[in-house]
Parts: C-alpha cells; sequence; structure tokens
C-alpha cells in the first residue's frame, strides 16, 4: 500500500535528483523508495557494508566551487578546447 510522504529538501538536491531520475527512465518516488529500502534491508546471511552510489554521495557531500569560478569562462575553454 503505498502512502504520501512530505520531504524538506535543498532546491539544488532536488532538481539534480529529478534528471537524474530522468536519465534512469524512473520516476523520482520510485528512486527514492529504492534508495530507503535499500537502507533498510535487512540480509541476515550478508552483513556487508551498504555502497552508496557516486550520485548519492554528491548529493550527500556537495560540490565546493571557489568564490570567484566563472563557469561561462569554464564553458568557453571547453567548448574552445572540444571544437579545435
Amino acid at each position: 500500500m503505498d502512502s504520501k510522504l512530505t520531504l524538506k529538501l535543498d532546491k539544488s538536491v532536488i532538481e539534480q535528483a529529478k534528471q537524474y531520475a530522468k536519465e534512469q527512465q524512473i520516476s523520482l518516488s520510485r528512486l527514492i523508495e529504492n534508495y530507503l529500502a535499500s537502507l533498510t534491508q535487512k540480509d541476515k546471511s550478508n552483513k556487508k557494508e551498504i555502497e552508496i552510489s557516486p550520485f548519492v554521495k554528491s548529493i550527500a557531500t556537495g560540490v565546493s566551487l571557489p568564490n570567484d569560478f566563472n563557469y561561462k569562462e569554464e564553458i568557453a575553454d571547453y567548448l574552445l578546447e572540444k571544437y579545435k
């Protein structure tokens, strides 16, 4: 039986999660349900640590950029190098 759950999350985390879910062709609700299920499942025959995906780690730790980071300049540099 499905139940509704309301969560308060950082807006950028929500947007990243939506994009990831879209790329994986899965709903955000199903993505979160699967993640929570993987955290709470108890396998008595196998007591390994749960491996956290790189995407989840990136949400948890975030990315630090310098205050003077110019993303437009970085994109321009990348495109110039790509199309040489």
